[in-house]
C-alpha cells in the first residue's frame, strides 16, 4: 500500500469511524449435517466446537468500533446445530449496527428453531439465505419439509429469504480428504486469489482475523487429521490481532494475493459434488 493511500484511509477512518470492509463472517458451529466434497470450511470433516454467546460478544466487541462491516454472516459448518440461533440475530445487531445480517444455512434443522422467524422479522435487514447442495431428487426429497417451512415463515411472518443453488458452482479447494488431503500449490497465488470465490469473506475466529475460511480454520483441520509436511507454509499463516495498529488494518484489507493463496488452486474447475447427505439425526457435535 503507497503512502497516499495510507494517509486517505487514515482519514477516512476518521470520517466513519471504522473501516468499510464488504463481508465479515463467523462460524456459530464447526460442524454440519451434510458432507460435501471439498467444503472451503472443512465442515464435512467431522469437526466440532459450537460457539458460545459470551464468546462471541467478546469477539465481536473487539472489533466493532473499528470495522463496518456491509455484510455479517453467521453461519458454520451448519448454524441451525446451535440451540441459541436466534439469540445471534440481536446480538450481531447490537455489535454492526449498519450491517446486513445473513443467517447461511442448509434448512435442515430450521424446525429446531420456531423463534427464529420472529427474530428475523423484527430486524428489517436481516435475512435468511437457504444453500441447496443438490439437484438429485433423494436430495430434493428430503429438503422438501424444510422448504415447506420457509415457504411458510415468509407466507406468516414476512421474513426474507434467499435461495443459493450452491452446487451449481462447486469446485474444488484442495485434493483429497482427512490425514491424505493435499493442497493444490499451482506456483500461481495471483491466479490462485483471482479466481478465490471466498477471497472478501474475512473470518472472525478466536478474537481474530483471518484472511478467508480455508486459512482460518487450516488449523482445526490439522489438529484433528495430522496433515502432511506440505500444509506447514500455510499453517504459519498469522491472522490479524485485535491489538494492531490503522495502518495494520488497513494493510490487512488492502493485500490481495499473497504466498498462502497458493494452496488453493489457479484455475479451479467446477465439478458435481457426490450426494452429501448424512443420516438426518442431530448427533452430538458440542
Amino acid at each position: 500500500m503507497s503512502f497516499l493511500s495510507f494517509i486517505f484511509n487514515r482519514l477516512r477512518r476518521k470520517a466513519t469511524g471504522a473501516r468499510n470492509i464488504s463481508d465479515l463472517e463467523i462460524h456459530l458451529v464447526h460442524a454440519c449435517n451434510l458432507a460435501c466434497e471439498s467444503c472451503s470450511h472443512y465442515s464435512n470433516q467431522g469437526h466440532k466446537g459450537i460457539l458460545s454467546l459470551t464468546d462471541a460478544e467478546h469477539w465481536m466487541r473487539l472489533w466493532n468500533h473499528r470495522l463496518n462491516p456491509g455484510n455479517f454472516s453467521m453461519l458454520g459448518g451448519e448454524p441451525t446445530i446451535h440451540p441459541d440461533l436466534p439469540e445471534f440475530v440481536p446480538l450481531a445487531r447490537r455489535c454492526w449496527p449498519r450491517a446486513h445480517l445473513k443467517i447461511v444455512t442448509n434448512g435442515f434443522f430450521l424446525q429446531r428453531h420456531p423463534l427464529l422467524p420472529i427474530v428475523l422479522k423484527k430486524d428489517r435487514d436481516a435475512c435468511l439465505y437457504v444453500t441447496i447442495h443438490s439437484d438429485a431428487s433423494e436430495y430434493q426429497e428430503k429438503m422438501r419439509p424444510a422448504l415447506e417451512l420457509v415457504n411458510g415463515w415468509v407466507r406468516d411472518h414476512q421474513i426474507r429469504v434467499v435461495y443459493i443453488e450452491s452446487y451449481k458452482n462447486w469446485t474444488r479447494r484442495y485434493r483429497g480428504f482427512g490425514s491424505a488431503m493435499e493442497p493444490f500449490e499451482d506456483g500461481q497465488p495471483r491466479f490462485s486469489w483471482e479466481h478465490c470465490a471466498p477471497k472478501y469473506c474475512t473470518q472472525l475466529l478466536e478474537g481474530k482475523l483471518w484472511k478467508c475460511p480455508p486459512l482460518a480454520y487450516l488449523p482445526m483441520q490439522d489438529a484433528r487429521h495430522c496433515l502432511s509436511a506440505k500444509w506447514k507454509p500455510y499453517l504459519q499463516y498469522q491472522p490479524l490481532k485485535p491489538g494492531c495498529t490503522d495502518r495494520q488494518l488497513e494493510e490487512f484489507f488492502d493485500r490481495g494475493d499473497e504466498v498462502y493463496c497458493g494452496m488453493c488452486p489457479a484455475s479451479p474447475e467446477r465439478f458435481d459434488p457426490p450426494l452429501p447427505l448424512r443420516t438426518m439425526i442431530l448427533p452430538n457435535f458440542s
